[in-house]
C-alpha cells in the first residue's frame, strides 16, 4: 500500500528521464498514483517515447500553458484519461538567452521568462481546478529565490514571482480544499540546468556547502518531497516551500 494510493496525477514536464518530473511519476506510480503527463507540439513524441520508460506506460494529453485554448481543453483531454484529479505537479519553466543578461534585457524576453515560469502556475490552477472538485495538492518546484545568484538573473526574479504566485493560490483555492506548495530543489544536471549559462558555478560549490552533502544526477530527493506533498500526509499545509538541496539553504557564505 502506497502513500498515494487511488490518487489521480497530472504531471507536467517531462521531456527526458533525467528530469525531476519524470521521477516524480515514477515515484507516484510506485506508490499507487494513477499519472497523466503533459506535453505540447515537437515534444509530444519525446514525452510518450519517455512515458514508456514509467513502471506503467502513462497517457500524455497535449497542453502548452501559453496556449489558452490549451488551457480550456485541459480538463476535457484529461476526463479522457480519469474521472478527476487529486493533485498536479507543475514542472515548467523557460526563459530565452537573453533573459539571462539582467542588465541588458528586454522586456520581450522578461516577459516571456514571467509567463512561462511564473504565470503559467496560475494558469495551470485555473484549469486544473474543475477536475479537483474534491480538493487535492497543487506542487510546484522552485529554486529559491530568496537570493540574488549568480548567472540566473530573470529566471530568479520570475521564481520570486512564481513563489508569491503560489501563496496567493493557497490563499484563494483553499476554500475548495486544493493546497499549493513549492519544492525548492538543490542544482540537478537536467534540460532545464543546461540551458542556464553558466550553471557550472552552482555545480562547483553546492556539494561543499551542503551539509547533508548534494548528488547532482540524482532527482529522488526532490521528487519523493513533491510526492509526500501531493499525498495526505500535509493536509494543513499550504503556501509552503520545502527545501530538498542538502541544507544549503539554512547555510551562511
Amino acid at each position: 500500500m502506497g502513500i498515494l494510493d487511488g490518487k489521480r496525477l497530472l504531471i507536467t514536464g517531462v521531456l527526458t528521464d533525467a528530469s525531476i518530473a519524470f521521477r516524480v511519476a515514477e515515484v507516484a506510480q510506485r506508490e499507487g498514483a494513477t499519472v497523466v503527463l503533459t506535453s505540447f507540439g515537437r515534444q509530444m513524441r519525446i514525452t510518450q517515447a519517455i512515458a514508456r520508460r514509467l513502471p506503467e506506460t502513462a497517457p500524455v494529453v497535449e497542453l502548452d500553458v501559453s496556449n489558452q485554448e490549451d488551457l480550456d481543453a485541459l480538463e476535457g483531454r484529461v476526463r479522457e484519461h480519469v474521472d478527476g484529479l487529486d493533485g498536479v505537479l507543475h514542472s515548467i519553466g523557460f526563459a530565452p538567452k537573453g533573459a539571462f543578461d539582467f542588465m541588458g534585457a528586454g522586456w520581450d524576453d522578461v516577459a516571456t521568462a514571467l509567463q512561462i515560469s511564473s504565470y503559467s502556475l496560475k494558469s495551470l490552477a485555473v484549469a486544473a481546478r474543475p477536475l479537483m472538485s474534491g480538493g487535492g495538492s497543487i506542487v510546484g518546484l522552485t529554486f529559491d529565490a530568496s537570493l540574488a545568484w549568480p548567472v540566473y538573473d530573470w529566471m530568479g526574479v520570475a521564481k520570486a514571482a512564481f513563489e508569491s504566485v503560489s501563496r496567493y493560490l493557497a490563499r484563494d483555492l483553499g476554500a475548495d480544499g486544493i493546497r499549493c506548495n513549492l519544492v525548492s530543489a538543490g542544482p540537478l544536471r537536467t534540460m532545464a540546468a543546461k540551458s542556464i549559462p553558466g550553471f557550472e558555478s552552482f555545480e562547483n560549490s553546492w556539494p561543499e556547502r551542503a551539509p547533508l552533502g548534494w548528488d547532482l544526477t540524482d532527482t529522488g530527493p526532490a521528487a519523493r518531497a513533491c510526492v509526500a506533498l501531493l499525498s495526505d500526509w500535509f493536509p494543513a499545509t499550504t503556501g509552503e516551500i520545502v527545501h530538498a538541496d542538502g541544507g544549503v539553504h539554512a547555510m551562511g557564505s
